[in-house]
Parts: C-alpha cells; sequence; structure tokens
C-alpha cells in the first residue's frame, strides 16, 4: 500500500523528516534503510536508548527484589553460608556486606559465654597457631560455644595477624569479646608462682613481693594470719583449726599460674585450692594415729625442716614421737629458729621482707633463746610437746613420715653428720648421743 514515504513489513509507518523530503540524497538514503528493513537512523538510536534503559530498569528491580529475599525469606540461610565460607576465609570479612551477613548470623553468640564458672584456666598460644586454630581449642576447652565468634572478632578488629605465645589465664565465663581482647590485644600472659617445699607463711608473702603481679601481697598476708570464718568455710580441712591460727602449713608448694591481676583472696584460694588437690587422702587422718591434721602437719614442718635423706623421714619424725610419746621435750632447732626469725621480720616494714634472710642459724645457745609468750611453744628446749602451729607447709614426704613414724627402733636423739651428704647419726640413750656429738666434734 502506498503511503507517500513507504512502508516497513509489519505494516508500520516512518513519516520522512523535512530534510529528507527537499534532499535527494537523503530520501535514497532512507529509502535503503527502509528496503534492508531498518528504521530511519534517528528512530533506530531512539529505540536502542529505550531497550538500553528498559534493561536497566529490570535490573534494578531484580536487585531489589534480591535484596528483599536476602533480608528477608533467604538471609538466615545465605547469612550461615556466608559465615561458614568466611570462617573458612577469613580475607572475606575484609567486605562489609560479609561482614554485616556475619555478624548478623552470629547474633547473641558474640557477647554470650560459654559458662557460669568463674575459675581460672590455664590456655596456651604456641607458635604458628591461627586464630581459626586458636578458636577450635577454645572451643574444645570448653571456653567458647562457638568457634566462629572468636575468629569473627579477632578479624573485624584486626587482631587476627597479632598473635603471640605464651600461656595466658582465661576463664569460662568470659565473653569472646573478653577472650579476644586477653589473648590479642591486652595479652594478658600469666606469671608463674613456684613455691618449694617447707617455706613459711612471710618467706611466701616475701617472695610474692618480687613477682610482676598486681596482687595486695600485703592483704594477701593479713588473710593468711587471719583467715576470716567465710574462707574457713569453703575448706572442711580448716575446720578443726585451732581459734586464731593462721593458715601456716596450709598453703600449698607448686607451681601456679596465675593472672597478673589476681587479687589477694583469690590467690589464696588457689594455694588452699593446691593444698587439697595435694594432699588428697591424706586429710582424713586415721583415728589410731592419735593426732589431729593440725597436729600432722605441725611434726611433718618440723621433720622437714631436719631430714635431708629420703631414707630419714620416716626415722626422724620417729624419734620426735618417741619424744612426744615419753613426754619429753623436743629440742627441735627449727622451732626455736621460727621464733626468733618471726620476733625479726616484725620489726621490719612488710617492703624490707623480700631482704631479710630466714632460718639463720641463731648465735647462742638455743636453750637461753628467750621467745614472747605468743610464741612460747616453740621454745622447744623449754615447752613440752608440739608447737602451737606448723613452722611451714610440709612436703608430702614429710606428712608421709609424720603419718607413719618409724618409732621401732627406739630413737630418741640424732645429731647431723658433717660432711656426711645429709646424714644423721641417731641414738637410743643420752649416752650414746654424748658419743655422737664428741664423735662428730660438736663437743670436746
Amino acid at each position: 500500500m502506498r503511503d507517500g514515504g513507504g512502508t516497513q513489513g509489519g505494516g508500520r509507518r516512518y513519516a520522512p523528516t523535512q530534510a529528507e523530503l527537499r534532499d535527494p540524497v537523503a530520501r535514497a538514503r532512507r529509502a535503503r534503510r527502509l528496503r534492508d528493513g531498518g528504521p530511519p537512523a534517528r528512530d533506530r538510536v531512539g529505540r536502542g536508548a529505550g531497550v538500553i534503559v528498559g534493561l536497566l530498569l529490570v535490573v534494578g528491580v531484580f536487585a531489589i527484589v534480591g535484596l528483599v529475599l536476602t533480608t528477608t525469606v533467604l538471609r538466615p540461610a545465605i547469612g550461615s553460608w556466608v559465615t561458614g565460607m568466611a570462617y573458612d576465609n577469613p580475607s572475606l570479612l575484609a567486605m562489609g556486606w560479609v561482614s554485616d551477613l556475619v555478624r548478623d548470623d552470629l547474633g547473641p553468640a558474640l557477647t554470650t559465654p560459654a559458662s557460669s564458672d568463674s575459675g581460672d584456666v590455664e590456655f596456651t598460644v604456641a607458635k604458628g597457631d591461627t586464630a581459626a586454630g586458636i578458636a577450635d581449642r577454645l572451643h574444645e576447652e570448653g571456653l567458647l560455644e562457638d568457634p566462629r565468634t572468636f575468629v569473627f572478632l579477632a578479624v573485624s578488629r584486626d587482631l587476627a595477624d597479632k598473635l603471640e605465645a605464651g600461656t595466658f589465664i582465661l576463664r569460662k565465663d568470659m565473653t569472646p569479646e573478653e577472650l579476644v581482647t586477653s589473648l590479642l590485644e591486652s595479652k594478658v600472659f600469666a606469671t608463674t608462682i613456684a613455691l618449694r617445699d617447707a617455706l613459711r607463711l612471710e618467706q611466701i608473702a616475701a617472695y610474692l613481693q618480687t613477682l610482676p603481679i598486681k596482687t595486695d601481697v600485703e592483704e594477701f598476708y593479713r588473710l593468711a594470719k587471719d583467715p576470716p570464718a567465710s574462707l574457713k568455710a569453703d575448706y572442711p580441712f580448716l575446720d578443726k583449726l585451732p581459734a586464731g591460727s593462721s593458715l601456716e602449713g596450709y598453703l600449698a608448694s607448686g607451681v601456679y599460674e596465675v593472672d597478673p591481676r589476681i587479687e589477694a583472696e583469690p590467690l589464696l584460694r588457689r594455694l588452699l585450692d593446691g593444698f587439697q588437690a595435694k594432699m588428697g587422702d591424706r586429710l582424713d587422718v586415721p583415728a589410731a594415729r592419735g593426732m589431729t591434721l593440725h597436729q600432722v602437719l605441725t611434726l611433718a614442718s618440723i621433720v622437714d625442716r631436719e631430714a635431708v635423706l629420703d631414707s630419714e623421714y620416716r626415722k626422724i619424725a620417729g624419734v620426735y614421737q618417741n619424744r612426744l610419746d615419753q613426754g619429753m621435750i623436743l629440742n627441735a632447732d627449727p622451732t626455736v629458729i621460727y621464733g626468733v626469725d618471726s620476733v625479726n621480720v616484725a620489726k621490719l616494714p612488710f617492703a624490707k621482707w623480700p631482704s631479710y634472710s630466714f632460718w639463720e642459724p641463731v648465735n647462742k645457745a638455743l636453750a637461753d633463746v628467750k621467745l614472747p609468750k605468743a610464741l612460747s611453744s616453740f621454745q622447744t628446749y623449754v615447752a613440752v610437746g608440739l608447737p602451737d602451729w606448723p613452722i611451714v607447709t610440709p612436703s608430702l614426704k614429710a606428712v608421709d613420715a609424720a603419718l607413719d613414724p618409724d618409732t621401732k627402733g627406739g630413737y630418741l636423739y640424732f645429731v647431723a653428720v658433717p660432711d656426711g651428704g645429709g646424714k644423721h647419726a641417731f641414738a637410743k640413750t643420752y649416752e650414746q648421743h654424748l658419743a655422737n656429738l664428741k664423735k662428730y666434734g660438736y663437743i670436746q
């Protein structure tokens, strides 16, 4: 059908421009385009722009639909999947949208502790450990409910590559945030407290003052000297502690890893816990022994300051037991020295205790040493029976010796053999003892 400007297949009509009507060349180009099946140039450009705009609208609508689905129905599933991916590939958390999804997916787990247990737990970070590896071990040891929380917090706070090997003191009631802070940011490494056997309370206090801890050591000492009823009530073995007694003899030796910020009472409890664990069944002294736990510890503490060779612990305990059985004075050098040191250290400022030399020989005959009334029971060259309390925390071998002393030999005396490597010479009678004293050069 003739339209004066041509037709295109399908009947769509394209009107010629004024330029095309005037210019024959333009009319020829228009006719060629129509013959080739395309619209005029201007119409084709307009139609292309429309297609692009349409596509953009479609993409935009699709993105909006996807976003709606992500934030509603599909978001939990996508969040869980993304969180798993980020745990295996922590570098993905650098993407904001990944970090947001992971944070939302983990939710309350980020601020929820794994336990309500406030007890200290040692945790060691080894050289070469990764954040994910640490997270898995924290989870295995009951310190972390969800390992992914630790990795997320470590990476998001840019701390994952700031690991340092060492031993840390953590608590099971720490939140993931607190765990990350302790291990990676503040890096509160544990402080080692190493207490050897046979230390008296003042020696322990003096030693603690030399350590890089923030504990109020003077408060620690005050609590140990006069333990409150609430503290004693938590430890059944202190039930029969004589009125007015300190915790002398009950603070266990051993190696303790502690938070350097540990307070006085928690530290004291750590040592009492150590004593309880170390003593075990020994805390239940058989009735046949005829002694209370406190008396056993007192005897053991004297044995520990006298004995050197393992083979002599029970024998020395037997000497003292035989003397007790016969109503004799103990003549125990360590108890008198304990009394002298107690008097001397009480005159010093607390901060000077680390410089005091404990257990030095007394420069006079021990029988001539005068002690104040509160310490009179420690003058065992005069007073009969055991002192009122232990002079040190005894070792287990000394406790075992006190629980089962070797009394069969009937020995009542002993004296150290010079250059004997800790060996003692034992005697049943005073005459034999005098002979030993002469033999080893103690008297003429």
